[in-house]
């Protein structure tokens, strides 16, 4: 089976390391859209819904992106040559009722799709739109059972089974577009993470991805929450290897987050890779500051993704971001920008000593 996560994927992409030695900007490879920040579910770990988390601290639940915008935003994204588009929360995007037309247009102009969803609406012609079009798709879920999920995310007894027929639905369609689980483990359930692969294989994920819960902005927090549950956690994803074969992966991201927090570099070379575009027409640093003041680039609401996204102001913020003194939060992609910082800190002469 292929390898769909790493850390080294900007190695392919050499004309942004070079823009990143000559401070130039050039059009993102990968933009996350929020299309709106409405959703069907209330997950306790939500970090754009709960009070002791500071990220999303601005966002506004209402928010919609406007139709024509979002024609507009994805007209901008063909022409400047990005590679691909992920849609994300927010809120749950396969609600935004558009989103079908949208993913048509983005691919059939080369450009990749995907999408983090909770699988609820992943049906009708969303679910045929992104098994015609779609390079992934990947469903957070926390829960094994109808009861467990319901708890988790304040929704009707029975979603999870509905979930799985969703799923189970999406499969049966024979679609390239691979489907995934983003799994959260927190003390709820970190004694079901057999449990619940069990199914989410069955029902035809290609993998399931294991993530711990982020459930306080410091380390301490975060790893004295799950040094609780490690042990258990640790048998659980044990037993739970079993269930791989040729067409199931487990992807075991469940780890302490000393490296998370703390920032040794004041650049964040990953601004120019992935970019954040959100449903109040403001464009983002990353989805880890979407919605908050300090990863604000600026807005779109009245001139083109395009038009901003080469300006000098965003050239300057582009640049100025100094992720020691900002970014001490959990980063999801602190391990990448280590890997770029690294890469451009070689000394040519000697890179030819391999």
């Amino acid at each position: 089976m292929s390898r769909l996560y790493s850390n080294l994927k900007f190695l392919g992409h050499s004309a942004h390391l070079q823009a990143l030695k000559d401070r130039r900007v050039v059009a993102p490879v990968h933009i996350r859209i929020k299309p709106m920040n409405h959703c069907n579910h209330d997950c306790w770990y939500c970090a754009y819904r709960v009070d002791n988390l500071q990220l999303g601290e601005d966002i506004d639940l209402r928010d919609v992106l406007p139709t024509d915008k979002m024609f507009e935003v994805v007209d901008d994204v063909i022409d400047m040559g990005v590679k691909a588009v992920t849609f994300s929360g927010g809120g749950e995007p396969l609600l935004y009722k558009p989103l079908p037309e949208v993913i048509k247009r983005l691919a059939t102009n080369g450009i990749r799709v995907a999408s983090l969803t909770n699988g609820s609406n992943l049906k009708g012609k969303m679910a045929e739109a992104f098994a015609r079009y779609g390079t992934w798709i990947r469903i957070s879920v926390d829960a094994w059972n109808d009861a467990s999920y319901s708890a988790a995310r304040g929704i009707a007894e029975g979603d999870f089974t509905k979930l799985l027929r969703n799923m189970r639905d999406f499969s049966a369609m024979g679609s390239p577009c691979v489907m995934g689980v983003s799994f959260i483990i927190g003390k709820d359930n970190h004694d079901h993470i057999y449990d619940a692969c069990a199914q989410f294989k069955e029902a035809g994920a290609n993998h399931v991805k294991l993530s711990a819960a982020v459930v306080g902005n410091s380390v301490d927090d975060n790893n004295s929450y799950h040094q609780e549950l490690a042990d258990t956690v640790n048998v659980e994803i044990e037993r739970t290897q079993s269930l791989q074969d040729d067409g199931f992966a487990l992807i075991n991201h469940y780890h302490e987050m000393e490296d998370r927090f703390a920032k040794p570099y004041s650049f964040c070379p990953f601004l120019q890779f992935l970019t954040v575009i959100g449903a109040d027409c403001n464009v983002y640093t990353c989805q880890d500051k979407a919605f908050n003041k300090a990863g604000l680039l600026g807005s779109i609401k009245d001139k083109s993704f395009k038009e901003f996204w080469f300006s000098e102001e965003a050239r300057e913020k582009l640049y100025s971001l100094d992720p020691s003194k900002s970014c001490n939060h959990h980063c999801v992609t602190h391990a990448k920008n280590l890997a770029i910082i690294e890469h451009m800190s070689l000394d040519p002469d000697h890179a030819f000593f391999v």
